[in-house]
């Protein structure tokens, strides 16, 4: 025993965990504990003092932040679901920017495609739409142009207003041009070209007559216009799918305050 006992001792000195740059990993000093205690006490004592102090208003409301970090932490299925359909709407849009640049894999048949998407542009539409009604000699013609022109109007007042609420940004950091600004189409969501050409086409749709091939051109127009905003880089898809659906809206709207021709030829005369 005798014997053992230095040799055990020795063993102790030569094991690098017992020194003392690794006794606090093993074994907290006792100091070091009596410290910490009496640190957790004056804070639990603070504590206590403070919430005693404390109005209830203020108990509930430190009572409930452990509940709403847990619910940032882990959100709902909604949010989730949410967040995914937007991740996926931002890459297929980027993926489909193929002429958001001259660098872009089409950035050749960016000016083309810009030219498509000047056919949906609203200046070009209220200016062609008050040369028609100038020259205009007919009742049901001036009627019919007179509520394309307020169609026109209430198309760049929504969606300007819209776009200011939403304040959506475009997949790309692209510029609008000096067209969009004088229409106040500076944001991406909706898209101001596709619910103008869905408004368009579905007036001329049902106050014009049409053959079949011109029609559906009309319906290929609307969509190609649509398509084109998300190659350059301008809006996201579902940007221009909602664009087509409040520019039906919009048509809804105008056919239930629809001008008569008396209407008309009163604003006519005092213009």
């Amino acid at each position: 025993m005798p014997a053992s006992q230095p040799r055990s001792r020795a063993r102790d000195r030569n094991n690098v965990l017992n020194r003392a740059e690794f006794l606090s990993l093993n074994q907290p000093l006792k100091g070091n504990q009596e410290s910490r205690s009496s640190s957790r006490k004056q804070s639990g004592q603070a504590g206590a003092a403070g919430a005693q102090n404390s109005s209830p208003k203020e108990r509930r409301q430190s009572q409930q932040l452990p509940e709403e970090d847990c619910m940032q932490l882990n959100p709902s299925f909604k949010g989730i679901a949410f967040n995914s359909l937007l991740a996926i709407d931002i890459c297929m849009s980027k993926r489909l920017g193929v002429c958001a640049s001259r660098a872009s894999s089409w950035g050749g048949a960016r000016s083309m495609i810009n030219l498509l998407g000047i056919t949906g542009h609203g200046i070009p539409w209220i200016a062609g739409t008050l040369i028609c009604l100038v020259k205009s000699s007919t009742l049901a013609g001036q009627e019919v142009l007179m509520n394309l022109l307020l169609a026109l109007l209430l198309d760049i007042m929504i969606v300007a207003g819209l776009q200011k609420l939403a304040k959506r940004k475009g997949p790309y950091d692209i510029n609008p041009g000096l067209l969009d600004y004088l229409t106040m189409d500076t944001y991406a969501f909706p898209a101001g070209h596709a619910s103008r050409v869905a408004m368009l086409s579905k007036f001329f749709l049902n106050h014009l007559v049409l053959a079949i091939p011109l029609r559906i051109l009309l319906v290929l127009w609307a969509l190609c216009v649509g398509l084109s905003r998300v190659m350059i880089g301008r809006h996201h898809i579902t940007d221009v799918l909602s664009g087509f659906v409040f520019g039906y809206l919009q048509f809804r709207l105008v056919e239930l305050i629809w001008m008569s021709s008396n209407t008309c030829q009163m604003l006519i005369s005092i213009w």
